[in-house]
């Protein structure tokens, strides 16, 4: 028996998931700012007593790499890390865009799938699938304005997923747009987790990093200190 954790952190949903033999059993999830933190692992303690298992009963964990947010990916990467070395279990990973195509259902109506995840302003990580869940251009971020993806919504139906799809919704006016706002959910990591854990693409636990796009930018307060 296949018994998997999820884990999905990677934007303002934070959210865990265990898999047994390629069902969801059990699934906890919050939309609380800046909690991830408490409640990532609360929720994976709490689900573990809801179905009489321990951590070392899981054949792997799997968390999102991103990209996303960074202090939500390191959050996700850091308890799957804990998790993983303290049960001695292996690692995986599955990126939050493919995540999002997934958690899109029905996609045969729809010529291309492109899921958004929200930057700044009008900038957004994305890359373009197609409906079969195979990702057909390389993961970038991308400043969307009204010309954007053009090319594609002449062929067809575009289905636009993800937490960035509503602000977009606002400048992409094709009648071939359509557009699902939602955050990318841990119970829509299942397929590609267990895809990977069937080839084996175990990640090294030591190593592993969250796949940023973009380097982390602090900024300084304007508040004076004294």
């Amino acid at each position: 028996m296949e018994n998997i954790i999820l884990i999905e952190t990677s934007t303002e949903l934070c959210s865990a998931a265990i898999a047994s033999d390629g069902k969801i059993i059990s699934y906890k999830e919050s939309t609380k700012p800046r909690e991830h933190a408490s409640l990532t692992a609360v929720f994976i303690d709490e689900m573990l007593k809801e179905t009489g298992m321990k951590v070392s009963d899981c054949s792997a964990v799997c968390v999102s790499m991103g990209p996303g947010s960074y202090t939500g990916l390191r959050v996700g990467v850091s308890t799957a890390k804990g998790l993983c070395f303290g049960a001695g279990i292996p690692m995986l990973a599955v990126g939050t865009l493919d995540t999002l195509v997934w958690q899109a259902g029905d996609r045969t109506d729809y010529k291309h799938i492109i899921p958004m995840i929200d930057a700044r302003r009008m900038e957004v990580y994305t890359a373009v699938f197609a409906p079969d869940g195979k990702q057909l251009t390389d993961t970038e971020a991308k400043i969307i304005d009204a010309d954007s993806f053009s090319d594609l919504l002449e062929e067809g139906p575009v289905l636009f997923i993800g937490d960035a799809a509503e602000k977009c919704s606002k400048v992409i006016l094709h009648p071939n747009a359509h557009f699902e706002q939602c955050c990318p959910k841990a119970s829509s990591m299942l397929i590609p987790a267990m895809a990977e854990y069937k080839e084996k693409r175990f990640k090294d636990v030591a190593y592993f990093e969250p796949f940023y796009l973009k380097d982390f930018v602090a900024t300084t307060s304007r508040k004076k200190l004294f």
